[in-house]
């Protein structure tokens, strides 16, 4: 039936030619027209796992809490101190420019020059709120008295690590983002970065002042500057590849025919992208490069065949049909299995990751069409001559004549020393990568190199400031009112205090030690009186007062806030601070009050981490029972389904421990190449597999059959992985970390795939064979050509 199936679609493609490449033509042109108006799209909320404990949280309470999505901007003066006319009037300047950008919240935009930064003062009247400079102040009033007043109202506020920095050089602007304009309009975060630099940034930096920005916008913008760049690397690559083909066919026609179709599908891809409403996010720039290098896989096993078939005598015309019924089956098992690899991606509930899900799977849907219905199609159009192909056959046999010595791995002895060097490396792969780390291994934004403007930016501010640039926000919400019950600024306080002791934590700001100021203010500063109030009327009545500050308290008092700013953003340091508060919440319950987790910048941080690694394993899981599945239906042979799983398992494993050496985290970016490198070693194995079938079902013994299978297609397959290799290792040179760390993993697990599919594969396939002796001849899906 399956015969039957391939023979069909054989004769309606290649008796129909034309149409096939018209309507293929007509369609690509068409896309074409969408694929250019693809932009780069970014988005904070695109990064939260949706459904999430911690997500559920920050959304409830966010209009309540300090917003996550924020931007920090730091004046900094390069000769002296802030603490002059100029210096605070340059301040002035940019709070206000700040203020006026798109999507800033107003109201929560913060400096030394906006109301909601006061100072509680003790004066004879009584207790007094006042704003750190006055409304009635402008920056044409700034005489050194005033400056000094300034100066003395900052440090008895508290304002000394937060909003100026510790050596008074520098002073701080925080304002908070809306994703979503008035009208719902999403906020363009690669525009607004081009914004700051020219609204904030190139207006106010000069010899005298520095202009520093951090926040998410900031970051994503730079990573999709950065992420230009890719285009040039990609297209390094693109040229390398397309060399390495000529040098493999010494055919221009092969070469374009190949790098042509692999590039087709990209444009469909860009074009559905678009249709579909989504755009590139910078973080998952790189993946139609993955796509491509899937297709110049399967490209070079066609153009492999082709010229194979030609050398034994076949027309051009004939070549490509065989090579299209040859390859039909192989080629559609193994982009099924990286279709389903990148759709099990879905798992994660996170917007951007889906999104990434569906752009891969777009992409390996249409490979189908380009690279084994396209590619021979339009090959069957050329003529190559059979002399051209025979110098190609002895070009191939010149260049696999080592295969024949790595085709012994077949023979016993050496597929048992084979084997058990495998087991010994699984192994030890396993053990070595059971403590890899989900999330994030480096400080400030690990997608950017130590020395970008944003890392040099967010390492001058954590170490002048005492507000860290990373918090997690732990509510705690109140059944009843809590303004009425000092038990629950007790039990808060106590909290806050265990929390400010752990590793990790540069500082704590919470309701209980405003409390604590408040209280103490309204008691003519007496420091003893920095405690939360007891009675009840004290207690309710400061409560109010803090009520009037955003983020640490509900208007209704159902609830409180304690904020944990932290030394960074690691995954190991965000899982050690939450490990803590879990633990604290299992050992001091109490009644009528929940401690709920987690807003703030690092609570979405950790639900993400905790959805990749929630996922990893039942996604992985998906991918090789779609393997197993698909190996089982083509084959109907379990020996074949441990052959190509087992060392794909190891080769995965082994690409665990590369990244726990490398300090790579598994993260939303490195997750789709992992997934990738599946992919790519499903080809692999394929493809040989595919050819050891055919010469065993042809009566020959399997030493031989894994020699022959070697001698056809390991060239193709050795050139294939190193020519990708050689094109992702140019991304080591990229300005952007993750993409140097995907190109290092990629070249890497490439490489450590084709060890595996040309050792362990033939090696297990043989000892299989012999310990479990066919009683049947093998089985052939589809058709296939001596």
């Amino acid at each position: 039936m399956l015969n039957r199936l391939v023979r069909g679609l054989e004769n309606v493609f290649f008796r129909n030619r034309l149409v096939v490449l018209m309507a293929i033509g007509l369609f690509t042109a068409v896309m074409a027209v969408f694929a250019v108006q693809l932009r780069m799209d970014a988005g904070f909320e695109k990064q939260m796992p949706i459904g999430h404990e911690y997500i559920q949280t920050f959304q409830k309470y966010k209009d309540d809490l300090f917003g996550a999505n924020r931007i920090t901007v730091v004046v900094r003066s390069r000769n002296g101190s802030i603490w002059s006319k100029e210096g605070l009037t340059r301040l002035y300047a940019v709070t206000q420019a700040v203020t006026y950008l798109p999507n800033v919240d107003r109201l929560g935009v913060r400096s030394l020059w906006t109301p909601n930064a006061f100072v509680n003062e003790i004066t004879d009247e009584g207790f007094r709120a006042e704003p750190i400079i006055s409304g009635t102040i402008t920056p044409d009033q700034l005489t050194p008295g005033v400056v000094a007043q300034i100066r003395r109202s900052t440090t008895l506020g508290g304002y000394i690590g937060t909003l100026v920095s510790h050596d008074g050089d520098s002073a701080m602007i925080t304002a908070e983002l809306n994703e979503r304009d008035a009208s719902g309009k999403v906020l363009d975060y690669i525009a607004f970065n081009r914004l700051l630099e020219s609204k904030i940034r190139k207006p106010y930096e000069d010899a005298h002042y520095q202009i520093q920005i951090i926040g998410f916008a900031k970051q994503i913008g730079d990573i999709a500057d950065g992420a230009r760049a890719v285009l040039s690397f990609c297209g390094i690559a693109l040229l390398l590849t397309a060399l390495a083909v000529y040098w493999y066919c010494h055919s221009i026609r092969f070469t374009v025919l190949l790098i042509c179709c692999s590039l087709t599908s990209l444009v469909w891809q860009f074009g559905s992208l678009q249709l579909l409403g989504f755009g590139l996010d910078p973080l998952g720039v790189l993946v139609p490069f993955l796509v491509f290098a899937i297709g110049v896989s399967h490209g070079v096993q066609q153009v492999n065949f082709i010229v194979r078939e030609i050398a034994h005598g076949h027309s051009s015309y004939d070549a490509a049909r065989r090579s299209f019924s040859g390859l039909l089956i192989p080629g559609v098992l193994a982009l099924v299995t990286a279709f389903v690899s990148f759709i099990t991606l879905l798992l994660i509930p996170i917007p951007m990751v889906r999104e990434l899900a569906i752009t891969a799977a777009l992409g390996v849907a249409y490979k189908i069409i380009t690279n084994l219905i396209l590619l021979p199609v339009a090959a069957s159009c050329f003529h190559f001559s059979k002399r051209y192909a025979e110098q190609a056959l002895a070009r191939g046999k010149r260049r696999a004549g080592a295969l024949r010595v790595l085709a012994r791995v077949a023979e016993p002895k050496y597929a048992a020393l084979t084997l058990a060097l495998t087991v010994v490396v699984f192994a030890l792969a396993a053990w070595q990568s059971r403590d890899r780390v989900i999330g994030t291994l480096q400080p400030g934004a690990p997608e950017l190199r130590a020395d970008a403007r944003f890392n040099q930016d967010a390492t001058a501010i954590a170490s002048n400031y005492d507000v860290g640039l990373d918090w997690l926000s732990v509510v705690f919400e109140s059944q009843g009112n809590a303004c009425d019950n000092p038990a629950v600024g007790l039990y808060e306080d106590d909290f806050a205090s265990a929390m400010r002791t752990e590793p990790g934590v540069i500082s704590v700001q919470s309701y209980s030690t405003m409390l604590r100021a408040y209280n103490q203010g309204y008691n003519e500063d007496y420091p003893k009186m920095n405690v939360v109030p007891l009675d009840a009327g004290n207690y309710g009545s400061v409560s109010v007062d803090v009520g009037r500050v955003k983020g640490y308290m509900r208007a209704d008092c159902s609830m409180s806030a304690v904020h944990l700013f932290l030394t960074d953003h690691k995954a190991t340091t965000i899982n050690r601070i939450l490990d803590d508060v879990k633990q604290y919440r299992a050992a001091h319950s109490f009644p009528g009050v929940t401690i709920r987790l987690a807003a703030g910048n690092a609570g979405v941080i950790a639900a993400t981490n905790e959805e990749v690694a929630s996922s990893e394993l039942p996604m992985m899981l998906y991918v090789y029972a779609a393997i197993l599945i698909l190996v089982f239906l083509a084959y109907r042979d379990w020996r074949a389904m441990v052959a190509c799983c087992a060392p794909l398992t190891v080769a995965t494993f082994i690409g665990y421990w590369f990244m726990k050496e490398l300090q790579i985290g598994l993260t939303v970016a490195t997750l789709p190449v992992m997934v990738l490198a599946v992919g790519i070693g499903v080809d692999y194995a394929f493809y040989i597999y595919n050819r050891l079938q055919v010469h065993l079902a042809g009566g020959q013994d399997i030493v031989k059959a894994v020699e022959h299978a070697m001698l056809e297609v390991g060239v193709a397959t050795i050139f294939t992985a190193i020519t990708l290799a050689i094109g992702v290792a140019t991304w080591s040179f990229s300005a952007l970390k993750f993409q140097a760390d995907m190109g290092k993993l990629l070249a890497f697990m490439f490489l450590v795939n084709l060890l595996m599919a040309m050792t362990a594969l033939p090696a297990l396939a043989s000892a299989l064979n012999r310990w479990f002796p066919r009683r049947k001849p093998a089985r052939v899906p589809g058709l296939f050509s001596h």
